[in-house]
Order: C-alpha cells, then structure tokens, then sequence
C-alpha cells in the first residue's frame, strides 16, 4: 500500500514540475515579451523578390543578402496570412493584393498609392509583364485573340479597378473579336503568383466579352517557372512580375509590360510602426537590424 502510495506521490511530483516547466517555456516563448522582428521573404524565382531586394538594396554585387532566418513563403497570398497573424512580423506583396489584415507602411516618407506609384514618388515598383513566342502566337488564334484583349481598353479598365498602373502613353482600342477562336484549343496562362490575381480578373473579362468559355487554363507559380514554361512551350503565355531578363529573351521570348505594380511593405496592424526608411527596410531584410526597438 505504502509502495502504492508513495509512486502516486512521485508521478504527482514529476508531473507538477513538467506542468511548471512548460508554464515557463509558454511564458519564454510568448511573443508579447519580445521585440524581435520576424521577417517574411518570398522563394527564390519570386519576380516580388526579385524586384524587391535589386530596389531596396538587399541585392549587392549580384548577391542575394536575404536574412538567412527569414521565414520564405512561396506565394502572396501566403505572405499575407502569415504577417496578418504575427504582431512581430515584416513582409512585402503586390500592392493590388493588399487587404485590410495589414498595414502598409510609408518608404522614404511616401505612402504607397496608385497616384504615387504612377508619379514615381513611391520607389518600390516593378512591371508586369507577359511573355510568349511569336510562333506560338501566330499558330493559335485564341493566344492571339486573348494577346489583343489585353491591350484592349476595357482590360486597361480592369487594370484600374484593381489597384494597378495603367500605361497611358499608349492608346488602347475597343477589343474587337477575332474570327475562328471558337474552334481553337485552349491555351495555358502561367506564372507568377503577383499576376496571377490580376489575370484571372482579366481572363473573366475576356469570356465574357468574346463569350468563349473555359478554354484558359491559368497556372500559379513563380516568375521564373513562367518564363521557362513560355520558352519550353507548356505556357502559351507567362507572367512576370519583374523584367524580363536578356537571357529570356535571347531565348526567344517577346515580352510586353501590361500594368505597373507598387511593391507594398507591410507589417500587422497592431504594430505601432507605420513608416520605415529604404535603409531600415533594407536591414531588417539583410539581418542587420532584427529587433524593433532599434527602429527609431
């Protein structure tokens, strides 16, 4: 009985003390007793990444300086979620993809917004571009059709609506549809996850104008999977969001920009900073700066 007794004291003892351990590790690990800033980074291929760390100084000599204990998220809608969710957290997204579960901070002193990005105040901006092969394009005439669609001025109308930057150098024309795309195969859109959002509105658009259904496939990956899918011809058309390299056109890309799109750096809307300089964002995202209140 004793014997019985006295084990029943010792598991009570022994798990008392497991229950005060991870009392104190939760209370170690709760991230209101911390400032350290948890940064949030896009996968290498990223034509965000690409573009954000060549305008904010993070790329040196052709050396990528992403912080090695960044978290790296392959998509926008992944880096929303993540920095929505963590009052520590840092990341950047297309600016047409904001929401309000984050918070968007000024750079150099300039808050992102279309009049801004199209003035050329805010900095943090990039093109989105697509790309195909001029065979491809003149052996299929939905890829043809759907190519003048998206220079039409009711895609530019959908451009706008969206928060993006439209090109208003060049006249856009009335989209007129052409003859025979009923009977042509489909074709396959694909690219980078930047785009995408902003091609699926125009792919909608562009059914409903033309009344020809389900004969676009849109694919999201990455801006570098888009060019190397357009070379390769899986992708009729892909989607950069970045410029097209030399290389990708040396491979017999023709590359068109359809919209200009701000880079937003956000943060969750409980953290009191509302406003970073290049220098600051830049080392925050090399690892140099990894605590928020060194952010004066």
């Amino acid at each position: 009985m004793r014997n019985k007794k006295t084990r029943r004291l010792l598991i009570a003892m022994v798990c008392g003390l497991l229950i005060a351990a991870a009392a104190i590790t939760m209370v170690a690990c709760d991230p209101n007793d911390t400032d350290t800033i948890n940064v949030y980074s896009r996968e290498e291929g990223s034509g965000t990444r690409s573009a954000f760390i060549e305008l904010t100084g993070v790329e040196e000599d052709d050396k990528d300086r992403t912080y090695d204990k960044a978290t790296i998220l392959d998509g926008t809608n992944k880096v929303l979620t993540a920095v929505a969710g963590d009052k520590r957290g840092i990341g950047y997204v297309s600016y047409g993809s904001l929401n309000d579960k984050v918070k968007a901070i000024s750079v150099d002193g300039v808050a992102p917004s279309v009049d801004a990005i199209k003035s050329g105040d805010y900095k943090l901006s990039r093109p989105f571009n697509i790309a195909y092969k001029q065979a491809t394009i003149a052996g299929n005439a939905l890829a043809a059709d759907f190519l003048n669609f998206l220079f039409s001025s009711e895609a530019q109308e959908v451009i706008a609506e969206e928060n993006y930057i439209t090109d208003d150098a060049v006249e856009h024309k009335p989209y007129a549809k052409s003859q025979g795309i009923e009977a042509a195969e489909s074709i396959t859109v694909g690219g980078s996850s930047s785009v995408s959002p902003l091609m699926e509105k125009l792919i909608a658009t562009y059914e409903k104008l033309s009344k020809v259904s389900d004969k676009i496939e849109l694919m999201t990956s990455d801006s570098t999977s888009g060019m190397n899918n357009a070379i390769s011809g899986t992708y009729d058309i892909g989607m950069a969001s970045r410029e097209v390299k030399d290389s990708e056109i040396d491979a017999g890309l023709t590359a068109q920009v359809i919209a200009i799109d701000g880079i937003a750096v956000i943060v969750n809307p409980e953290n009191a900073v509302s406003a970073l300089t290049s220098e600051q964002i830049k080392n925050i995202f090399i690892g140099a700066v990894t605590s928020w209140k060194d952010i004066a």
